[in-house]
């Protein structure tokens, strides 16, 4: 019997703040402001997690970990997407390969790009050349471009039998 793929798509955005840390893809980076969010924050991996739940069938990261559940509170989101992960696999799915756009206006993510791509890959469970991450500016539109905000948008293939 051949392998079924299975696609999913996933989209997230957070207000940037201060007095937080900046998390993108699991990755801290240096930045005046961070992104607002009942766990940490981080838009890649929200993207991520979606995308692979939505591939699965499995509904969609506020159904898992509500943000009206003091249990995520400042949760880690690659604990949440290695958990997602879990469950996919239990139910016979495995991914395949992640493509992530991450929008922002600021910081430059042109150095974070490797960091974040490893990072993804290794939460994931796949080769580091199965994701590919980039970075987009909004050109100063909307609040991405207004520098009010950060957002991601993923796609993800899994295998499943």
């Amino acid at each position: 019997m051949a392998t079924q793929i299975r696609i999913g798509i996933g989209y997230d955005i957070h207000r940037l703040v201060s007095d937080r840390p900046l998390i993108l893809g699991g990755v801290t980076i240096e930045f005046d402001r961070g992104l607002l969010g009942h766990s940490d924050g981080d838009v890649v991996l929200h993207a991520v997690t979606d995308a692979v739940l939505g591939a699965a069938g499995m509904g969609d990261i506020g159904e898992l970990y509500p943000d009206t559940d003091d249990r995520y509170k400042d949760a880690d989101s690659g604990e949440l997407l290695k958990d997602v992960i879990g469950r996919t696999r239990s139910a016979g799915f495995s991914p395949g390969n992640v493509d992530v756009v991450i929008h922002a206006e600021r910081p430059n993510l042109s150095a974070h790009k490797t960091p974040i791509t490893e990072s993804v890959a290794a939460l994931l469970g796949i080769p580091v050349a199965n994701v590919n991450v980039k970075a987009k500016t909004n050109e100063g539109l909307g609040p991405v471009g207004s520098r009010d905000a950060i957002a991601c948008t993923a796609i993800t293939m899994l295998h499943c039998a």
